[in-house]
């Protein structure tokens, strides 16, 4: 089975080049997806994005619509070396802040050496989280709907801040390198992109 990212603009064309290759396709919904059968027995199962469930009917353009973007959501993506957040309305960026903060890197040094640079490790780690609270404060204030994504031990830090309590975290959760603009801009495109999972006969 391999999971594909499909932005919704293109779902109607995937499910339609899906059928081409596959000798067509029947859909059916179960477990909040929308199912696809091939008749050389490949299958498809498409997962709305923002946590989702689809119970409407079988057809991929009402999937789509069922697919829009929240009215206000935001994107918080925490590691060692940085993070970034996003506020958004619907489609359109409100507002964003990247930063990055200098964590030491693991020593090979033993005894008091390596428990010093374990310290200052997680004296740098702790204020980089703490950074990335303040501004997710600030951005991301009233939000009700939260993809987070990058270190999970990380992005669990700021969220444990009370001023982000009232959001509710939705998958995925993202894998991204060290945030960056470019891996914010990626970040809010596959948030919004349907998951579909495809097995080939």
């Amino acid at each position: 089975m391999t999971e594909v990212l499909v932005p919704p603009p293109r779902l109607v064309r995937w499910v339609e080049n899906f059928g081409a290759r596959h000798e067509g396709s029947t859909l059916s919904t179960h477990d909040g997806l929308l199912a696809g059968l091939a008749g050389d027995s490949s299958t498809f199962a498409a997962r709305l994005p923002f946590g989702r469930s689809y119970t409407g009917p079988l057809d991929v353009e009402a999937f789509l619509l069922a697919c829009a973007p929240p009215e206000s959501w935001g994107v918080l993506l925490v590691r060692k070396g940085g993070f970034a957040v996003a506020r958004l309305a619907g489609d359109d960026l409100v507002e964003s802040k990247v930063g990055q903060r200098h964590v030491q890197g693991r020593t090979k040094a033993g005894g008091q050496s390596q428990q010093r640079f374990a310290r200052r490790r997680d004296n740098q780690a702790r204020a980089a989280y703490e950074a990335a609270a303040e501004h997710a404060a600030r951005i991301l204030s009233g939000v009700p709907l939260l993809v987070t994504g990058g270190d999970h031990a990380a992005v669990e830090q700021v969220l444990a801040d009370r001023r982000l309590a009232g959001a509710d975290v939705v998958p995925p959760f993202l894998a991204v390198p060290d945030p960056r603009r470019r891996v914010l801009e990626q970040a809010v495109a596959d948030a919004g992109s349907v998951r579909v999972d495809v097995t080939n006969a």
